[in-house]
């Protein structure tokens, strides 16, 4: 019987690399000193759908930005330039 050269099989099953994505604080990384809280755009990509701020453990964010960060978010809501809650912001 002859084997097509197309047809592939393995000994043992094929190693698919299951790593974590790596998080890291795009605040460091980047560089930035000073979370704006005039730019609502910027902020809104760490808030969820209802307008949650998102925690630490899936942005990546260290604990010192992330209290900046809370603080600009509150500022911005204060200001209306963001909402306190919201359906589908996203």
């Amino acid at each position: 019987m002859a084997k097509n050269k197309t047809e592939i099989r393995y000994l043992s099953p094929v190693d698919i690399d299951k790593r974590r994505k790596e998080k890291y604080c795009r605040f460091k990384k980047m560089g930035i000193k000073y979370i704006d809280y005039k730019d609502p755009d910027f902020l809104m990509r760490f808030l969820n759908d209802q307008g949650k701020i998102l925690p630490r453990r899936i942005t990546g964010t260290s604990l010192k930005y992330q209290r900046r960060l809370a603080t600009a978010v509150k500022r911005c809501r204060q200001l209306a330039l963001l909402p306190y809650v919201g359906d589908n912001l996203k």
